[in-house]
């Protein structure tokens, strides 16, 4: 527990300066020599403005080519240099959801990263995605901010300046920081062939190795997930210490924190920022508050096996690390678009399973992933500011702009849209007799092995609860579909959303107007997020970890 209260304090603490310093990179003049050299290099020029629909142009070629290009690498690998293990081609199947994983900052994993992708692959590929990736999503929030800030313009700044501050000046030193203290605490990083040696029970066991903490680094602090190895974060040569586990997690969330503070300066008032904050903060605690108890004691299938009830739930865990830090960081890992993972959650308690569920079900925005977290969180703050308008019946207003009915049939578009998605994979997939083969377990275990699949690739997350072979044909293609909706649609409707703001005048403050940087707001809010949350997905949760708790009895 003392680590979770840790947790939540240098969160607090830490947002400011790097939501300050995030501010700073995004709306200073000028450019310096390293992002002025890449800007030659790509053949842009950062000081042209761009419409709504030139911005959003940028990110849909941009996100094209790259995709074409990770799985042009991937087939091809076999043939390319940096492959000790000369591992073959990727299938086609693996390949294209593989790349519509990582371009979209998914990073879902139907593959076992040690025994499929070379080290060319794991570097050029999926490491290179985890910068780029987060840094369009960190783009694409901070040109929407700007909507809210300007009257009478739909231009919302230059995609390829956003992008590049956001890699050269935000991801690129925080991951090289990092990946340097991930070292020092035994993270693995080498070119070096895996080593071959004999185990204490006499037989020859592969090591494998290769450049895992510069992958490690970003995947955590861009939120992405992706792990090296098959078992993620659970792997010592990827988490071997409890300081170098505590800095993966508390990584993870930084990011997305501090972002609300820059969202705060940029609009000209913290206290926004902060009120966004407080609204995260409050659901991931009642997160932790929901899984952490019941895997501090035995399930019952430990019991019935005559374990003391008072035994910590350590199936699919690893002892080292434990169950109160496991919890924690599955519920940190499904607040925010990260996926990565130190345990399995297909061995939690079933209520358990609920929270990361609906984390990633309401579309991940309490943290959520960098800039799309926050971007899809501001979709239900118009929501809630629009039914707050309701009550006083007077048209709702958000950051001194007038929230009229294309902002909100935008923003419900972009929460919509990711549910419908994963509800309709997932109503597909129960049906059909070669996905239900997949399925390690049946009944409603079966059923929310296949429904955090789809919720999990649906919303941008990528954790893998466990227990469902994913690679297949239809989960493969049906996943990347879901994942490239999900990335996209709602991105679209967030540089829409801010030239549609962008493009109002601004409203001064008055007596009738509802404040939204109180407390009352954030109840409000938070209410919003989990009544929508409930209504979209209570009936499917019902029918997998609820019923799934009511038929085991009670936990312990």
């Amino acid at each position: 527990m003392a680590t979770v209260v840790l947790y939540s304090i240098l969160l607090i603490v830490l947002t400011p300066p790097l939501g300050a310093y995030m501010h700073r990179v995004y709306t200073r003049p000028g450019h310096g020599r390293v992002e002025g050299a890449i800007y030659q290099l790509i053949g842009v020029n950062p000081d042209d403005e761009q419409s709504w629909r030139r911005y959003a142009t940028s990110v849909l070629w941009f996100s094209a080519i790259s995709m074409l290009f990770i799985y042009l690498l991937f087939r091809l690998q076999q043939h390319l240099p940096l492959n000790p293990q000369h591992l073959g081609s990727v299938n086609p199947y693996v390949s294209f959801n593989t790349a519509a994983s990582f371009m979209t900052n998914t990073n879902w994993q139907v593959y076992g990263g040690e025994a499929t992708m070379s080290y060319l692959s794991q570097m050029l590929a999926l490491t290179f995605q985890n910068f780029v990736s987060a840094a369009v999503g960190m783009a694409v929030l901070v040109a929407m901010i700007r909507g809210f800030t300007r009257a009478g313009t739909d231009n919302l700044g230059n995609f390829w300046r956003d992008t590049v501050r956001g890699v050269v000046y935000i991801l690129l030193p925080m991951a090289a920081i990092l990946a340097v203290v991930l070292m020092s605490q035994g993270v693995v990083q080498t070119l070096g062939h895996y080593v071959s040696t004999n185990g204490i029970q006499g037989f020859t066991q592969l090591i494998s190795r290769g450049p895992a903490a510069s992958q490690i680094a970003i995947k955590q602090l861009g939120t992405n997930g992706g792990g090296f190895f098959n078992v993620n974060s659970a792997h010592p040569f990827e988490n071997p210490t409890p300081l170098s586990n505590f800095l993966e997690a508390f990584s993870i969330l930084w990011i997305p924190a501090a972002l609300t503070y820059t969202f705060g300066k940029m609009v000209g008032n913290r206290r926004q920022g902060w009120a966004l904050f407080a609204a995260m903060w409050i659901l991931m605690v009642v997160g932790f508050a929901m899984t952490a108890p019941g895997e501090r004691h035995a399930t019952p299938a430990m019991q019935a096996a005559g374990i003391s009830s008072s035994a910590p739930n350590l199936e699919g865990k690893e002892i080292r690390i434990g169950p109160d830090e496991s919890s924690l960081w599955a519920v940190a890992t499904t607040d925010a678009s990260n996926g990565s993972v130190n345990s399995m959650h297909d061995s939690y308690q079933a209520l358990g399973q609920v929270a990361p569920m609906f984390n990633m079900a309401i579309g991940e925005v309490v943290w959520g992933g960098v800039g799309s977290g926050l971007y899809g969180m501001v979709f239900y703050v118009v929501v809630a500011v629009f039914i707050g308008g309701l009550m006083v019946g007077r048209t709702p207003e958000y950051l001194g702009k007038k929230i009229r009915a294309r902002q909100v049939k935008l923003v419900v578009i972009g929460i919509l849209v990711p549910f419908l998605v994963a509800l309709l994979f997932t109503a597909i997939a129960v049906v059909l007799p070669s996905t239900l083969s997949a399925r390690l377990n049946h009944g409603p275990h079966g059923f929310t092995e296949i429904l955090y699949a789809f919720l999990s690739q649906g919303n941008n997350n990528g954790s893998a609860f466990a227990g469902l072979t994913a690679s297949g044909p239809y989960y493969a293609i049906t996943g990347g579909i879901a994942m490239l909706v999900s990335r996209f649609v709602p991105l679209l409707v967030a540089l829409a959303l801010g030239a549609t703001v962008g493009r109002e005048k601004i409203v001064p403050f008055s007596a009738g107007t509802l404040r939204t940087d109180t407390g009352l707001f954030v109840g409000l809010l938070t209410g919003v997020i989990v009544i929508i949350g409930a209504l979209a997905f209570l009936p499917a949760f019902a029918l997998g970890p609820i019923v799934e708790h009511l038929i085991h009895g009670r936990l312990y």
